[in-house]
């Protein structure tokens, strides 16, 4: 079965992840912007990464634009975010988000995996340093005792550098794909 690994990574948590997958999987990897999409009709398996942004992913049009050519493929999309995804309320508005986008035959055909990225404030161009110093100032005014634990997180970690991702949360993906 030949596969691919391609991604969108804006600040380098979703093209770590598309590494680690590429390397495990011994498959080809590629940026969203280095591959035409005719070049995905010669595999069996398409892995997409892209990072969440204000509820949408990153180079999603890929899937969308060429899902009718490729909706008999193997496709597994996977979402980076700070969002934690193991918290069932995340995954909602991950997927509640997902929705806006895909439409249902695209969310019946589309495998799907969420992992966990990072944050360097520093790196942040200037309208997601200002998204996230909204979200804070937002958040702030909720109380500290009122905050979901994740929320908590945000404040305590804020302007500084964090990094969640972790390539043993690749397992899933990758057994999914060794069981097709």
């Amino acid at each position: 079965m030949k596969t691919i690994v391609v991604y969108e990574s804006k600040y380098g948590s979703t093209k770590k992840y598309a590494e680690w997958l590429a390397d495990s999987l011994a498959c080809e990897l590629y940026e969203r912007k280095a591959i035409r999409p005719e070049k995905l009709r010669e595999y069996d398996t398409i892995v997409y990464g892209g990072g969440l942004y204000a509820g949408g992913v990153s180079g999603i049009r890929l899937l969308i634009d060429n899902f009718e050519a490729l909706r008999h493929k193997n496709l597994v999309l996977f979402t980076c975010g700070l969002a934690d995804p193991t918290d069932a309320e995340n995954v909602a508005r991950i997927r509640a988000g997902l929705a806006k986008a895909l439409a249902p035959q695209m969310l019946e055909t589309i495998k799907v995996f969420h992992l966990r990225g990072g944050i360097d404030y520093a790196k942040l161009g200037p309208v997601h340093k200002t998204m996230m110093a909204m979200l804070c100032a937002m958040t702030k005014k909720k109380g500290y005792d009122t905050l979901r634990n994740e929320e908590k997180e945000m404040l305590d970690t804020y302007g500084k550098i964090v990094d969640f991702t972790d390539r043993a949360t690749t397992k899933p993906i990758l057994d999914y794909i060794a069981g097709l």
